[in-house]
């Protein structure tokens, strides 16, 4: 599990593919995170500027860790080439 100190940005990443390794997009692309106070906040993408497109197949997001506590997330792909990853990190004070 990634664990980082309060103050810096996490970069979540995804890569979807076929089920031959290829990179593919699918029809929709969703990510989702829950904060320290349990408000969700969604992206879609191209709506969502901060979902960023890559590469064919390759999208990320950076999160402000502006609280320590464990952060949840999600990445669905819909429709053609569809997928569903989530994952968590833990945001940490530092000892100084």
């Amino acid at each position: 599990m990634l664990e980082v100190l309060k103050g810096n940005e996490v970069r979540v990443a995804v890569a979807f593919t076929n089920t031959a390794g290829t990179a593919v997009d699918p029809a929709t692309v969703v990510f989702k995170y829950e904060d320290p106070a349990a408000n969700v906040t969604t992206l879609t993408y191209p709506t969502d500027a901060v979902l960023v497109k890559d590469s064919t197949g390759n999208y990320h997001v950076d999160i402000n860790c502006d609280e320590a506590v464990m952060w949840h997330w999600e990445w669905r792909g819909s429709g053609d080439n569809q997928a569903t990853v989530e994952g968590n990190f833990a945001v940490t004070e530092s000892r100084f």
